[in-house]
């Protein structure tokens, strides 16, 4: 039995598992991809303490990696298909095989939210992306189109100038949501151009994205505009999936804790972008996952 299992390798859960081996937990992180999550899509990231001049989302994660697995913590690469969960037994099931531990902490993250519109499935991946660090490169001198007005969409317009010509920046509102700075650089970048009070009805294209149908929700009037290539950063949905009907969620499923970050369910913890709270960022990630491995310590040690 593991004294600790954390689901998912991101920010969060890489602190916690640094936090907990340090503490010397037989504790065994489990990510069905690569460690980092969200994260590895991040071309830079300047607002996380201690690089004033930013650094690379996967060289941040790297480092975590490298610095968790130093004091010990067992990484392993496996998808994890149900959990069997109650205040006696924690059980993870993965595609290998069981596990059973004494607590559980679950840094499942989030996944990028869809607009669930005509021709979105159809042509994801030939030209309606959610990573502009992914596809970005593909769209040197074209004209693309980013739907959202939060940070992390005006984050990655800004990325897209460095590829393309032209990024149209399609917003449902007629102010952006994003932070005063970004929305200063996003106004002085000749590249953006700031389409308001608009929101997509359908992407258009035979092989690929021609062109998107937008309406405008203040004057009701629809146009299309002719692109290469769309991103869409409207939010996200929360990677709780294994927990439904067993632990307190909120009502957009992400999961409730105390600020101890206990869950409902007592051994079991959650911390990053998989809680219900007002802000994800990578800091808030990390004092999440580092909070979270404290309190599961002294729960173990309670059982005792």
């Amino acid at each position: 039995m593991e004294d600790l299992i954390i689901i998912g390798g991101g920010p969060a859960g890489l602190t916690a598992g640094l936090y907990a081996a340090r503490a010397r937990l037989k504790t065994v992180l489990l990510e069905k991809l690569s460690p980092g999550g969200q994260v590895l899509l991040t071309d830079l990231v300047e607002n996380y303490p201690g690089f004033p001049d930013g650094i690379s989302g996967f060289e941040l994660v790297e480092r975590m990696r490298h610095q968790a697995e130093n004091f010990g913590l067992n990484i392993q690469s496996a998808n994890v298909v149900k959990l069997e969960l109650s205040p006696e037994k924690k059980q993870v099931i993965t595609e290998k095989g069981p596990l059973e531990t004494k607590a559980l902490i679950l840094t499942t993250g989030a996944t990028p939210r869809k607009l669930e519109i005509e021709g979105e499935e159809r042509l994801t991946g030939k030209g309606v992306s959610y990573c502009a660090t992914c596809d970005g490169p593909f769209y040197r001198d074209q004209e693309v189109a980013v739907i959202g007005g939060g940070d992390t969409a005006v984050e990655e317009a800004l990325f897209l100038t460095k590829f393309a010509k032209k990024v149209y920046l399609v917003h449902r509102r007629d102010e952006l949501r994003a932070t005063k700075l970004l929305q200063e650089r996003a106004f002085a970048q000749e590249k953006v151009e700031l389409v308001w009070d608009t929101i997509p009805t359908q992407f258009l294209g035979k092989t690929g994205v021609e062109e998107i149908e937008l309406k405008n929700v203040k004057a009701g009037g629809l146009s299309t505009l002719r692109v290469d290539g769309v991103f869409v950063f409207i939010g996200y949905d929360p990677n709780s999936e294994l927990v439904k009907g067993a632990m307190e969620l909120d009502n957009r499923g992400f999961i409730i804790t105390n600020n101890d970050l206990e869950t409902s369910l007592p051994g079991v913890f959650a911390a990053g972008d998989i809680r219900s709270k007002l802000l994800r960022q990578i800091s808030t990630a990390v004092g999440e996952g580092a909070t979270a491995a404290f309190a599961a310590e002294r729960y173990i040690e309670e059982l005792t």
